[in-house]
């Protein structure tokens, strides 16, 4: 079974990881500062925050922007629930704009238009998180115009996308908005195990976050409302929460980032050859965004209406040893956001996407023959 994807981890990261175990610091020690610094060094930010998922990342990144019940969050319908959630576990409202048909990110049209709409209703969004999907960034210099234009904060949920570059700089670099969060599940650009990451050039946003992800609490003397016991002494000075990534993952995670570049190239080469592969295939094939470079975490067709179903390409692939996936069921047709008023037809251009994407295997494993074997099946299903 050729899978959709697979984490890729050498001696080195093995090394680095036995290194922590034989060491004192399991949980809070140098590793997780290590982890950080990399991370910020490569997209050339200021300040990264280690946590222990992608999930609390968002939460956090929410959270320090003062996002509370009766605020409002506008995001991608094609994305992981986790994108949508953030606002929830805040007590605020959730809303979609729908995707550019070609690019599958949040297009910046229907971004323009439902702000217009908004500002006459007088029920603008306090943040708008843009989803850079399948590794590639949305059109954040046009959202950052935007941001300032109607007064919300942007967080960019680039869990599939370190190592993505848009207009001359790393994603993450923050330079067109708020905070940017990453995943480093298995299946992403480098892996930690589980974790996640905020990036901000706003040291309020990272104190903040430092703060809640660890219960709140401070062991800073200038932070405390009075003189301490001792030298044993901290408080708690907000509800914060456990989001703290363990000193064992993050040495897996700095290790991962010394390849960084060699995944990522790995992914656009396998990339471009799936477009020279597929050119004359019946389907339509993922389309750049101007100014972007994608890190590929995903590589996503769509089947064409007329040719083969959309299950019966999916199921075809699956027989034949081709471990497929599909990347997403729009979020506002989960049965959990039906509740809160959400419809089909809704978002139209996400469900007609939903109806005919696949995702085809793609990771730095994948070899060029089995890529071919990929291709192979495709083509006797759709002929």
């Amino acid at each position: 079974m050729i899978p959709y994807a697979r984490q890729d981890v050498d001696d080195a990261d093995i090394r680095a990881v036995v290194e922590v175990l034989n060491s004192d610091w399991l949980t809070q020690g140098p590793a997780i500062e290590r982890f950080e610094q990399s991370v910020a060094d490569y997209c050339g930010v200021k300040y990264a925050v280690a946590t222990c998922n992608a999930t609390a990342a968002l939460h956090l990144s929410c959270l320090s922007l003062g996002l509370k019940p009766g605020g409002l969050l506008w995001t991608s319908p094609n994305t992981f629930v986790a994108s949508a959630n953030c606002a929830r576990y805040c007590g605020a409202d959730v809303d979609f704009v729908d995707i550019d048909p070609l690019t599958f990110n949040m297009s910046v049209t229907e971004l323009e238009d439902k702000l217009r709409v908004a500002r006459r209703q007088k029920r603008l969004p306090d943040v708008v998180v843009p989803v850079h999907f399948g590794g590639q960034s949305c059109a954040m210099e046009r959202i950052g115009e935007l941001a300032r234009e109607y007064g919300f904060a942007v967080v960019e949920d680039a869990s599939h996308a370190i190592g993505g570059e848009y207009r001359g700089g790393r994603v993450g670099a923050c330079t067109y908005s708020d905070l940017t969060v990453f995943s480093f599940h298995p299946v992403k650009i480098i892996t930690s195990g589980e974790g996640g990451m905020i990036l901000t050039n706003r040291e309020d946003l990272q104190q903040m976050a430092r703060l809640l992800r660890s219960h709140g609490i401070t062991r800073d003397t200038a932070t405390m409302m009075g003189p301490p016991d001792g030298a044993w002494y901290y408080e708690q000075i907000e509800l914060g929460f456990n989001y703290r990534m363990s000193d064992i993952q993050a040495a897996l995670g700095a290790s991962q980032m010394l390849r960084i570049d060699e995944f990522v190239a790995r992914r656009r080469h396998l990339s471009a050859r799936y477009g020279e592969l597929l050119k004359d295939v019946p389907v339509t094939l993922p389309a750049l965004e101007a100014g972007a470079l994608s890190a590929w975490h995903l590589y996503v067709i769509r089947v064409n209406p007329g040719n083969r179903s959309h299950s019966e390409v999916f199921d075809g692939l699956r027989a034949r040893g081709v471990n497929v996936n599909l990347h997403y069921i729009p979020v506002h047709l989960q049965p959990y956001y039906r509740k809160l008023g959400f419809k089909p037809r809704d978002f139209p251009v996400a469900e007609q996407y939903y109806r005919e994407a696949i995702s085809l295997p793609l990771y730095y494993g994948l070899t060029d023959a089995a890529q071919d074997l990929v291709v192979g099946a495709l083509k006797e299903i759709l002929e």
